[in-house]
């Protein structure tokens, strides 16, 4: 089937913002059959799964028909749904999609929250999202009353039906008169009760749209999900980067501008990234392609959409910085690595309801993904160690190094030191770290303050993630962590101030004390995250 994007398909200026800001590039299956449908007027049976993009297939039509109607502050649109979770998570998608309507009001209701203050609610609303027998109870009570209703949806209706709801929901559709309104009806199967409220309460040239998702298969891949918090997600991505150091990596994200930001602040941490999305151009577009093929960009960061057609067989890792928006996506892009009978490894970040999400990747996939805990430092360190020493071992087998030895024997000859101790002293140098003893060191003691990039000697540089974008000034900064850390302002070297991000120079008796200081901090009223910097 064709993929059609929505600018194709005749939605106003303030819906082709909202769908822009949202992140999708083309319409679903079953959006691109459903909205031009439903825009037309008729009725709609339409048959499919959860995750496919329902609620923008029914959602961008019935805000089409009431952007027409602003002016009248009575509910317009009735949307059924079998579950309280289900009628939030709906009304919440609905109204970023309207986020630019100005006068739209979206409401979800539900049995649990006190009445009285849903009808105060209640006023002024045009699209009222509830569970049957909660927007029944407000239709006996005349607190919805339906003169101005002209549109009714059921959305997941055999689940409904399989939760008792037949009744409430035959009892809702006789408050409007059929002539009078557009039924609107989405079902993952067509048992017979459905088929029965199709005929009894549709038109009888309503339209049927079936979209059933292909049966896709996931490769030999591990599968991980991480419980990550927003603000700590590229401080995890990049800890797992440097844990399992894939050779190379993609990264997905749900908009274009989460591309751009991302990529921008991995190219200030030092990693070689680059970002892929529609609204680059195509030359643009072949020129990260060929870097990411030929082994120079070792991350890319992209879009679903912009995505497709990426097919490298080393690519090791697929990390879901963003949880996909449709089931499908998700098993498109786990499945650009473990390619040509390699293994490879999917990391998705989740928080919160997402979770959900995810048993809904899992059922339909087929598939198990397990819970891990993100990697600490001292695992990325021992990781790092455990490769060094491989290496080490592989060069003693393959190597002459009689020259080497000769010069260790001369070492230990003229000193006292031992031969493990300048072994020791050797792995530290190659590792780059400043590690004390934990326990002597507190908090911290994990930081390297030896390969930061730092211009002037004895000066160790941080990495905080904001920047003019914000607009923050030097002083800013400067005020902040002289105030926070408690040390001479004059002290402070170097300020350099970037759209996303700021570098900034201290000396390194007081990095410890400044990171220390600064982990709650706010600077313009952001939480911040401050860290030692990436070699240049």
């Amino acid at each position: 089937m064709k993929t059609i994007n929505f600018d194709e398909l005749n939605l106003c200026n303030e819906i082709l913002r909202g769908v822009r800001e949202m992140g999708f590039e083309e319409a679903s299956p079953i959006q691109a059959q459903a909205i031009p449908v439903a825009m037309e007027g008729w009725d709609i049976i339409g048959q499919a799964q959860t995750g496919t993009g329902k609620t923008a297939a029914f959602g961008i039509p019935i805000l089409e028909k009431v952007g027409r109607r602003k002016d009248v502050k009575h509910p317009q649109v009735l949307v059924l749904c079998p579950t309280r979770e289900l009628a939030v998570q709906a009304a919440e998608e609905i109204r970023k999609l309207a986020k630019y309507m100005h006068g739209v009001k979206v409401l979800p209701i539900y049995g649990g929250q006190d009445i009285s203050k849903q009808i105060r609610a209640l006023k002024g609303t045009q699209i009222i999202i509830g569970t049957p027998g909660r927007i029944m109870d407000h239709l006996r009570r005349k607190t919805i009353r339906c003169d101005h209703v002209d549109t009714i949806v059921l959305d997941e209706a055999d689940e409904m039906l399989n939760m008792g709801f037949r009744e409430d929901i035959e009892t809702v559709l006789e408050y409007i008169p059929n002539t009078e309104r557009q039924t609107i009806l989405f079902s993952a199967t067509m048992p017979g009760p459905i088929l029965e409220i199709t005929k009894n309460y549709q038109k009888p040239d309503a339209k049927l749209i079936k979209v059933v998702k292909k049966e896709l298969t996931v490769p030999k891949i591990e599968q991980y999900y991480l419980d990550v918090k927003r603000k700590d997600k590229v401080e995890v991505l990049t800890r797992l980067f440097d844990f399992y150091e894939p050779k190379l990596s993609l990264v997905f994200c749900n908009t274009k501008k989460m591309v751009d930001d991302l990529t921008e602040v991995l190219k200030g941490r030092g990693y070689f990234a680059e970002g892929l999305h529609g609204d680059m151009s195509q030359a643009q577009r072949d020129r990260v392609m060929k870097s990411f093929r030929n082994g120079k960009t070792d991350i890319l960061i992209a879009t679903d959409v912009a995505a497709r057609g990426i097919d490298v067989d080393d690519v090791e890792a697929v990390f879901n910085f963003d949880i996909p928006q449709d089931d499908e996506y998700y098993v498109h892009r786990i499945g650009r690595t473990g390619r040509a009978g390699r293994t490879g490894r999917s990391f998705t970040f989740v928080r919160g309801k997402e979770v959900y999400k995810l048993k809904d990747i899992m059922r339909y996939a087929k598939t198990k993904i397990y819970a891990m805990p993100v990697p600490s430092l001292n695992d990325v360190n021992h990781v790092k160690i455990e490769k060094i020493m491989d290496k080490i071992g592989a060069m003693i087998e393959e190597e002459d190094l009689t020259a080497m030895i000769n010069t260790i024997e001369r070492q230990v000859n003229e000193s006292d030191y031992t031969a493990m101790d300048i072994a020791a002293a050797f792995l530290k140098l190659y590792m780059g770290q400043f590690n004390e003893n934990s326990e002597a060191a507190g908090a911290g003691a994990d930081f390297d303050f030896e390969n930061t990039g730092a211009e002037e000697e004895g000066m160790v540089r941080l990495f905080i993630n904001i920047g003019k974008a914000q607009k923050v000034k030097p002083k800013d900064i400067l005020g902040a962590i002289a105030g926070e850390a408690n040390i001479p302002g004059n002290l402070v070297g170097a300020i350099d101030l970037y759209d996303k991000y700021t570098f900034v120079e201290v000396p390194k008796e007081n990095a410890r004390d400044v990171l220390k200081a600064m982990k709650n901090v706010k600077i313009k009223g952001k939480a911040i995250n401050i860290e030692p910097a990436n070699a240049k």
